[in-house]
């Protein structure tokens, strides 16, 4: 008696199976700086326990998704080869997130009954803007959606903003208060500011993905008049809701 023979997947099922598993990587990377940011807001500490989770998932995903990309990518024609590419760079940008964001929530953890009021609300932003960051990344990514990687982009420059109000808060301390926990706070701060920054790196990727060009070219092909772009925003602040239109385009000092 014979068994029947398995068919190995094609090389184009295992591409579809590897994207899948990039995208359960960003869903993962969301949901660690969810936690994150409700063990910050609330203080308790047990809420952050599930960041050590999210973060050995995510080693896991790295581990499968580097190779699977290595043992298929030489069988697969240009068009595949550049979304495993993709998958691969998207992958070690967020298992660095989960690093990130474990190193953040162990400090918090120690030290969130201690930090100020005012440092809690600005790391629980940062914390919170992160993870929206991570859910439009991952739409970008699965949607191929440029508008969403350049709001990953904008985002990004909110949190540069937080980061720098802390540390001018803990650092100059022009009004003379005595700061609690300054080492830690400075530490997580830089940790959610730096996962931050890779979540940018992840949108560039989507932008080279989706328009085959540098991002300085998606947002010269997405450029709208800056009047333009000012009511956008103030019908984004009222809840107005407008129809979809060409992707958004914000000047981006570090790619000048």
């Amino acid at each position: 008696m014979s068994s029947a023979e398995t068919v190995p997947p094609s090389p184009e099922a295992i591409c579809a199976q590897l994207q899948e598993q990039t995208l359960q990587a960003c869903r993962v990377a969301r949901i660690a700086a969810g936690i994150v940011a409700e063990g910050i807001a609330t203080g308790v500490s047990s809420v952050l326990d599930g960041v050590r989770e999210r973060e050995k998932e995510l080693d896991t995903l790295d581990r499968v998704i580097d190779q699977g990309v290595t043992s298929v990518i030489t069988e697969v024609g240009p068009g595949h080869a550049r979304e495993l590419l993709a998958c691969l760079k998207f992958i070690i940008d967020l298992e660095r997130i989960g690093d990130l964001l474990l190193n953040c929530s162990n400090r918090a953890a120690a030290v969130g009954s201690r930090i100020e009021l005012q440092d809690i609300r600005d790391l629980t932003v940062m914390a919170s803007r992160l993870e929206k960051m991570l859910g439009d990344v991952h739409d970008a990514f699965s949607q191929r959606d440029l508008n969403k990687a350049l709001a990953v982009l904008r985002s990004d420059a909110e949190l540069d903003r937080l980061r720098n109000l802390i540390f001018l808060r803990h650092l100059e301390n022009h009004d003379g208060m005595p700061r609690q926990e300054s080492f830690h706070v400075l530490f997580m701060t830089q940790a959610l500011e730096r996962a931050g920054d890779h979540a940018k790196n992840l949108a560039k990727e989507v932008c080279h993905l989706v328009t085959g060009q540098t991002l300085r070219h998606a947002f010269r092909i997405a450029q709208r008049p800056t009047e333009q772009m000012y009511l956008e925003h103030l019908r984004a602040q009222h809840g107005i809701v407008t129809p979809p239109a060409a992707p958004l385009a914000l000047a981006w000092d570090s790619e000048k």
